[in-house]
């Protein structure tokens, strides 16, 4: 390892970001694609009501979210004591078939099974090749490089979608996932050339990864990402009618809106990684403290345009920011489960995006308005504060509770 040089190593790490550009397409697609998918697959229905056909379309990522859900701990229990480049190849080829499917399906069902499939490797592959990345980048810069891989996520919302939705929209929604299968095609062609082989912990077994989910400290490590992120998505899940109905702004301004939050996404992920690796706990407090700052912001100055433009970059770069800090702590508090403890952060992001999601759209039902969800926001922001703060303070209290050992 020691004997690579720098631009091998450069090249292995963008290599491994290459890979999370890809999986934020295969995610993040669909949700610019539900009309034509809707289109396509349930003709019937969309003739009769293209809101419930679109609706019943939105299957598709819920099935996607349920994937990532399932497949992040059962792919690290089971694949603990593989090398980390095989790990990473495997789970290339399996989002291959998976996005490969999700094209040729020629079902609506058929498309919903393509998309769990698809999304088994997400959390794993986020574990695994963020292991691997901060093993090129050295001891002491962990969270640096989980930030790096995570960094293909953040450019992926910035250019790739809306590139691959525009593609979508005048080809067919089927061409774009088999572009979309072509970026993953390429991200393994690029982990083979240039990402050395970093071998598993020596300590690394099936039961060992399983035996962290029996530590209540993973559980509530996840819960704090999978809560206090969750506003993030009560925000940006709304932004387009925020941005047009609430600002005033024409519709061709919303993805300019999105590029302002990728933006801040962008800056906020390369930040945690680097503070995570000086000062863990307090990036987890500054982290959840600014955001929360951020969301209230948002939600008193979005009706401005500037305001909007300004909330949306705080917003995703405060929220970003605790990603990899969250996925650093989940790796420390499941010692000996690297894997285990890196996939589940994806799993709870998942989480944080179905629940911010949902929250947001039952007060927006009750008629509060398309801001108020960012006031939910707030709130579980707050809350995500409390569980880290909970989770801080019995880890001090399990440790000082622990026998000294006397000597002779």
């Amino acid at each position: 390892m020691h004997a690579l040089s720098r631009n091998r190593r450069l090249g292995a790490v963008l290599a491994l970001a290459l890979g999370g550009v890809a999986v934020g397409l295969t995610e993040f697609a669909a949700m610019g694609l539900l009309p034509d998918i809707a289109r396509g697959l349930l003709p019937q229905q969309y003739a009769v009501s293209s809101s419930d056909a679109v609706a019943r379309a939105g299957w598709t990522i819920t099935a996607y979210a349920l994937g990532v859900v399932v497949g992040a701990p059962l792919i690290a229990a089971l694949t603990a004591r593989m090398p980390r480049k095989k790990l990473v190849l495997g789970l290339l080829v399996l989002f291959i078939v998976g996005t490969v499917a999700s094209a040729i399906a020629p079902t609506f069902d058929l498309v919903l099974v393509a998309r769990f499939v698809a999304a088994l490797p997400h959390g794993a592959y986020f574990g695994a090749a963020g292991l691997l990345a901060a093993a090129l980048l050295g001891p002491g810069n962990e969270a640096r490089g989980f930030a790096a891989v995570l960094g293909g996520l953040t450019v992926s919302n910035l250019v790739g979608v809306p590139a691959v939705t525009r593609l979508g929209q005048a080809v067919g929604w089927r061409a774009a996932y088999l572009v979309i299968a072509g970026v993953f095609v390429l991200t393994l062609l690029a982990v083979l050339a240039f990402v050395p082989e970093v071998v598993a912990a020596v300590d690394a077994s099936p039961a060992a990864e399983l035996r962290s989910l029996r530590t209540s400290q993973v559980w509530l490590v996840a819960a704090t990402g999978a809560v206090g992120l969750a506003g993030l998505f009560a925000v940006n899940t709304y932004l387009a009618p925020v941005t047009t109905d609430v600002t005033g702004l024409s519709a061709t301004t919303v993805p300019w809106v999105l590029v302002a939050l990728g933006l801040g996404m962008t800056v906020g992920n390369a930040l945690g990684g680097w503070l995570a690796d000086r000062d863990l706990h307090r990036s987890m407090f500054v982290g959840f403290v600014a955001m929360i700052v951020s969301i209230a912001v948002f939600g008193l100055v979005a009706s401005n345009p500037v305001g909007l433009f300004v909330g949306a970059f705080l917003v995703g770069a405060t929220s970003l920011y605790l990603g990899p800090v969250v996925q650093a702590r989940l790796i420390t508090v499941a010692p000996g489960a690297q894997l285990m403890g890196a996939a589940m952060s994806q799993s709870a992001m998942n989480v944080a995006n179905s629940l911010g999601a949902a929250l947001g759209s039952v007060v927006i039902a009750a008629g509060f308005g398309y801001l108020a969800p960012a006031w939910v926001g707030v709130v579980l922001a707050i809350f995500g504060l409390g569980l880290a703060v909970l989770s801080y303070t019995t880890e001090r209290r399990t440790r000082a509770a622990q026998p000294v050992a006397l000597a002779g």
